[in-house]
């Protein structure tokens, strides 16, 4: 009676009349195919580089210098695969991807998130357009489920290397945001200001500055709300909270009105002064200086306009006691009227209530007279004497003047 032989299992498969576990065969067909993978690797890399040459703008765009470290991510992350393919069994459930780590930060902040999402598909194309030629018999479909999930991985690992660039490169921007404010506003404006300008790619013009008060809201989300609006209007913009204070810089606009009209509902309750425009960043400090001077002597004009123009708090910011716009004044108001019958034309307009009458009477001139010289003194000074607004202004002018050292 002959000896009834067990069938085999359904993990088994006949080799030479006798059953062998499925997993010795695909150990087998995993190396052969690792070992063909290893030959085949600086074909696939040669390939990968074509089709990007072929099919991608950007990479045709790059410097010689970042297409050869694309070259190396893209060869080193062949190698990585085949590396991990041949040993998947042993032990390695995830893959390495640490060949991310090769590219440069350069090359990083060259190519985009999206970029690398290209050049990752490009790379699988190839290998899936040879993975008959590659695979040992009956190793294809492994080929390809291996592919999938390594550049699933590969997928979820370069969005995490991106992540903390861009996580790294926002604190350190943040840092360089808050240097260069602080320096504008300290006045401190040097060599270092540049550098730290061009760091952060700032190159419009003009300038202006902004001061005003903080909203209730988180700081850091007001500034990271400001420059979201900046990005999506095309303007340059740098932000910081001082204390209660919220000082808020916009390069690039093509009026001052442009810029307020993107920056001033972020601000809290309270005046808004504008800073005068400047041409450049290295400017900016006269504006920063005159914005916060006008924003200590808002409360002095309770109905000013919001925003005001730091111009216009000119009166009020030389009673406060900015020596800038006492000079101003000075310049301003006095300087072209002195030595001239319009001085005293003007005093003795202004302390007579602004009576036309009253002032011709103690001049013994014509009432006309008097009129053809407050012209004139619009002309030359920018303020017109009959309005109120401005003839507080040529009042502190006219005082400052004569209390300015001979």
């Amino acid at each position: 009676m002959t000896e009834r032989s067990e069938p085999a299992g359904k993990n088994s498969v006949p080799v030479n009349g006798q059953a062998r576990p499925a997993g010795r065969t695909d150990d087998r067909v995993r190396k052969d195919t690792a070992r063909r993978l290893d030959r085949a690797m600086g074909s696939l890399g040669t390939a990968a580089m074509a089709r990007m040459e072929e099919q991608l703008p950007w990479y045709r765009a790059l410097s010689a210098e970042d297409r050869s470290w694309v070259g190396l991510v893209a060869q080193a992350g062949i190698a990585a695969f085949v590396d991990w393919f041949g040993h998947a069994g042993e032990g390695r459930p995830t893959p390495n991807i640490e060949f991310f780590g090769t590219a440069p930060r350069e090359l990083k902040r060259s190519v985009s998130l999206q970029q690398t999402v290209d050049m990752v598909r490009i790379v699988v194309e190839v290998v899936e357009a040879q993975v008959e030629e590659l695979a040992s018999p009956g190793g294809a479909d492994l080929l390809r489920q291996a592919m999938l999930r390594y550049t699933r991985d590969v997928a979820f690992a370069a969005a995490q290397v991106y992540a903390r660039e861009a996580e790294a490169r926002g604190s350190w921007d943040a840092r360089l945001e808050a240097l260069i404010v602080d320096a504008l506003v300290r006045g401190k404006v040097d060599d270092g200001l540049h550098s730290w300008a061009a760091a952060l790619g700032w190159t419009s013009s003009p300038v202006v500055v902004f001061a005003g008060h903080t909203p209730g809201d988180d700081p850091q989300s007001v500034i990271d709300g400001l420059r979201d609006r900046g990005r999506r209007v095309g303007y340059d913009l740098l932000a910081g909270v001082q204390g209660d204070r919220l000082i808020v810089i916009v390069g690039g606009a093509d009026s001052i009105r442009d810029a307020a009209r993107s920056v001033v509902s972020r601000f809290g309750p309270g005046p808004i002064v504008i800073g005068p425009e400047v041409p450049d960043l290295h400017a900016a400090a006269g504006s920063a200086r005159a914005a916060i001077a006008g924003l200590r002597a808002a409360a002095g004009w309770p109905d000013a306009p919001r925003p005001v123009l730091a111009e216009d708090l000119l009166a009020e910011r030389a009673i406060d006691g900015d020596p800038a716009a006492r000079a101003q004044l000075v310049e301003n108001v006095y300087t072209p009227l002195a030595g001239t019958p319009l001085l005293d034309t003007l005093a003795t307009y202004l302390e007579q209530g602004t009576s036309l009458e009253a002032t011709a009477r103690l001049l013994f001139v014509h009432p006309n007279t008097v009129r053809y010289r407050l012209r004139k003194i619009t002309e030359l000074t920018g303020y017109q004497p009959t309005e109120g607004r401005s003839a507080f202004t040529l009042q502190v002018g006219l005082i400052l003047g004569r209390l300015a050292p001979a």
